[in-house]
C-alpha cells in the first residue's frame, strides 16, 4: 500500500518559489503578488507567513548561512592546490544556489539593516576562513610564505567570490544567471580565485595550478575533448 506524502508546509513552499523567482529575475523584479500567483495562493496567505518581502529575503539568507557554514569549516583542512580547487568550487556552488543575493547585493543592503549586519558577518567569516586556508597551504608546503601576510590575498579572494556573479551578469545579462550556466560560471569563478595563488605556489603546485586554470577556463567543447 502506497504511503501518502505529507504536504509541504506553506512557508516552505513560499521560500522555495521566492528563491527560484529571485534567482531568475532578480529580487527587485519580483513582487509578492508574483510569488502568490506562482504558488496559486492568495496574497493574504503569503502575508500571513511573511508580512514583508524583506522577511522573505532574510529567511532565504538564513538558509544560505546554514548551507555556507559546513563549506567554510573545511577551509583549515585545505593542504594543496587540488584541495583548494574543490573547496572553492563547493563555495561557489552555494553562492550560486542563492545567487539573487549577489546579483542585487548593494540594493538589498541599502534598505535592509538586518541583512546588512548579516552580510558583513558573512564577509568577515569567509575572509577569516580564507586566511586559515592559505596558512594551511603554507604549512603543507604548497605556498611560499609572504612577508606581508595573507590578509590581502584572502580579501582579494573574497572580493572575487562575492562579485563574480555580477561580472558574469555584465558580460551576458540575458543568460548569465540562468540555471544551465551554473557549472561554467562555477568553473570560471574557481579558476579566477585560484589564479590569485599563482605568485605564491611552489614549483610543483604551480604546474598543477596552471593545468587546472587552463582546463576550467577553456570552452565546454574544449574541456569535453580533453576529457
Amino acid at each position: 500500500m502506497a504511503t501518502k506524502k505529507t504536504p509541504r508546509r506553506t512557508a516552505e513552499r513560499i521560500l522555495e518559489s521566492s528563491l527560484a523567482l529571485f534567482n531568475r529575475f532578480g529580487e527587485p523584479g519580483v513582487s509578492t503578488n508574483a510569488i502568490s500567483a506562482d504558488l496559486k495562493i492568495s496574497p493574504g496567505n503569503l502575508y500571513y507567513h511573511f508580512p514583508a518581502k524583506d522577511d522573505l529575503v532574510n529567511a532565504l539568507f538564513a538558509q544560505y548561512e546554514q548551507a555556507l557554514e559546513p563549506v567554510l569549516d573545511a577551509a583549515p583542512a585545505v593542504a594543496h592546490v587540488e584541495d583548494a580547487w574543490f573547496f572553492l568550487h563547493s563555495l561557489f556552488e552555494v553562492n550560486w544556489q542563492y545567487r539573487f543575493v549577489f546579483r542585487n547585493l548593494n540594493e538589498l543592503l541599502s534598505r535592509n539593516r538586518l541583512l546588512e549586519a548579516r552580510v558583513l558577518k558573512m564577509v568577515e567569516d569567509t575572509t577569516q576562513q580564507m586566511k586559515l586556508l592559505l596558512q594551511s597551504m603554507e604549512r603543507n608546503g604548497a605556498l611560499l610564505a609572504t612577508p606581508l601576510g595573507w590578509a590581502s590575498v584572502a580579501t582579494n579572494m573574497v572580493v572575487v567570490l562575492i562579485y563574480w556573479l555580477s561580472y558574469e551578469y555584465v558580460l551576458n545579462p540575458r543568460q548569465a544567471l540562468e540555471e544551465e550556466n551554473a557549472q561554467n560560471a562555477a568553473l570560471r569563478s574557481g579558476a579566477q580565485v585560484l589564479g590569485l595563488l599563482a605568485p605564491y605556489a611552489v614549483d610543483a603546485q604551480q604546474t598543477h595550478l596552471r593545468r587546472l586554470i587552463e582546463t576550467y577556463t577553456a570552452s565546454p567543447a574544449a574541456r569535453a575533448a580533453a576529457a
